[in-house]
Parts: structure tokens; C-alpha cells; sequence
């Protein structure tokens, strides 16, 4: 099976390396020329093109571009595409995805890839990097099995935990640990700056050791996932937005009212509660 990947950054890159590592042929497209070069020259691809017609031998592409431009790049794809070849990307957001794309192409395939790093661009791709890591397949009622299977293979074949979901459930889920997590960050970073004291500021940045490093971390990253995870999960990101700030008012109406014993228990229950969520896959 020839594999082509249209967007050639952290996460085309990455699964680039490690398909060609199982035998796949990979056939990249990217915008830029010189990331074109790079991926040969970094074993991302065999060949590698700013031409969309190099796809036209490709059995199964994945549309790895922002989730913006992703119909519009399908659209153009759609004349070099075989009948029968499979089309599937690794957006974050996946209702509105499947819900636009699955209309141009028959075997597209929605699916998203949970693995990333801070870094971005080709440069940042790496071996493993979804090892162990979820790969969420978000099939409709009308997507092909056959489809389905092809994308499972490719996910198995990167070594990657597999789960199937609809769009709908995907995307309440991933608000909840994903989404919400970014903004919160984004805010605590936020909250800090705006500190009207330059040496307390000062102070903070001196003092900032590994509680600020993990809490701050995805509020620190690519400005542009952040954004497109609100403009894409805008529903469900304000649901889980909306419920964490009923929770953090419960906190200031308690630390308010001196209610000790309310606030020890309420961190009793989140110390026992987030195994359910963390350490079972540590």
C-alpha cells in the first residue's frame, strides 16, 4: 500500500519516518519546496512535491493540514485521486471534519492521532512518536468498512493504541482533556502577566519551578491549534469551559467563607479521581 501525506510538519513527518520504517512507500506534499527536500533528505518520504498530482498513485492519503484549509485542500486533491483510494487525515476536531469532508471523497475516513510535542514543523518530526499513544477513527454511518480497516492497519502498523468513536463523542471527550487543558494554561499564563508589579513578576519567574512547568505547558504552545480548537470545537469547548468555571467559583466561595474541611475534601476527591484519567496509562 503507497501512502501519501499531504502536510509535512510534526505529525506528517513523524508518520512518515515510521511508515517507511515498515515498508511503506510515502509520497509527501507540502507547500513549501525546501520542506519538499527536507523530507527526502530526512527519510520522511521517497519523493516529496509542491504538486498535488503526486498523489495520484497513492492508495490511502492523510491530510495533515490545518484543520482550516483541510476541504479546500481535499477538494483540489479530488482529480488525482484514484476510485478507490482512501482518504483520512489527523485533525484535533472531528464532527465538522467528517461532516464537510465525507461528502467530497466516499472513503474518507476521519481519525485523529493523540501524539504531539511543542515543537512544530519537519524539523520536529520524530521515530515512535505515537507508540502506545491513542489513535481515535471517527467513521460515520456511511463510511466504507473496508476504509475503516485500511486506517486501523495503518494506525496498528504505527504501534499506536486504537479506539472508534462517532465525531459527536470524540469531540465531547477530547474538550474535556485536551481543549479545556489548553485554555486553562493559556489563562493561568495569562493570570500571571497580568501582575501589576514588575518586581513580584520578577519574583514569580525566579521562583517558577516544576508545578508552573506542567500546569503552563499546553497554554505555551502553537498559537494556531489553540485557536483552531476553539473556531472547530466551539460547542463542546464552551460546555466544558462553562462547567470548570462553576467548579472554580465553588473553590473562591469556599476560600472565601474560610471553609477549610470543603476545600480539603473537594482535594481528595480530584487527588483519587484523576487516576482515572492519568495514572491507569502511566
Amino acid at each position: 500500500m503507497k501512502i501519501g501525506i499531504i502536510g509535512l510538519g510534526l505529525i506528517g513527518g513523524s508518520m512518515g519516518l515510521d511508515l517507511r520504517a515498515q515498508g511503506f512507500p510515502v509520497l509527501g506534499v507540502s507547500r513549501r519546496a525546501q520542506t519538499c527536500q527536507q523530507a527526502i533528505e530526512l527519510g520522511v518520504a521517497d519523493q516529496a512535491s509542491m504538486d498535488l498530482s503526486l498523489m495520484t498513485d497513492a492508495d490511502l492519503i492523510v491530510l495533515c493540514t490545518p484543520l482550516a484549509v483541510m476541504e479546500s485542500t481535499l477538494a483540489a486533491l479530488r482529480p488525482y485521486l484514484s476510485s478507490d483510494a482512501i482518504v483520512t487525515d489527523v485533525g484535533s476536531v472531528k464532527e465538522p471534519v467528517v461532516r464537510h469532508l465525507s461528502p467530497l471523497w466516499p472513503n474518507f475516513v476521519g481519525a485523529h492521532p493523540m501524539a504531539g510535542t511543542a515543537e512544530s514543523g519537519i524539523e520536529a518530526a520524530q521515530r515512535d512518536l505515537f507508540v502506545g499513544r491513542p489513535y481515535v477513527i471517527t467513521p460515520h454511518s456511511t463510511t466504507p468498512p473496508d476504509a475503516v480497516q485500511k486506517v486501523r492497519d495503518i494506525a496498528i502498523a504505527l504501534r499506536a493504541k486504537v479506539y472508534e468513536c462517532s465525531p459527536k463523542a470524540h469531540d465531547r471527550a477530547v474538550a474535556w482533556i485536551s481543549h479545556l487543558p489548553v485554555m486553562i494554561s493559556a489563562t493561568l499564563i495569562a493570570a500571571c502577566m497580568s501582575e501589576e508589579k514588575p518586581e513580584i513578576i520578577e519574583l514569580a519567574q525566579q521562583l517558577a519551578s516544576s508545578g508552573f512547568r506542567d500546569t503552563s505547558r499546553v497554554g505555551g504552545g502553537n498559537p494556531e491549534l489553540g485557536m483552531m480548537m476553539a473556531r472547530f470545537n466551539r460547542t463542546e469547548l464552551l460546555r466544558s469551559l462553562s462547567c470548570y468555571r462553576d467548579q472554580l467559583d465553588l473553590f473562591i466561595d469556599d476560600i472565601k467563607q474560610e471553609n477549610w474541611l470543603a476545600i480539603e475534601a473537594k482535594l481528595k476527591n480530584t487527588q483519587s479521581a484523576r487516576s482515572f484519567f492519568v495514572e491507569k496509562k502511566d
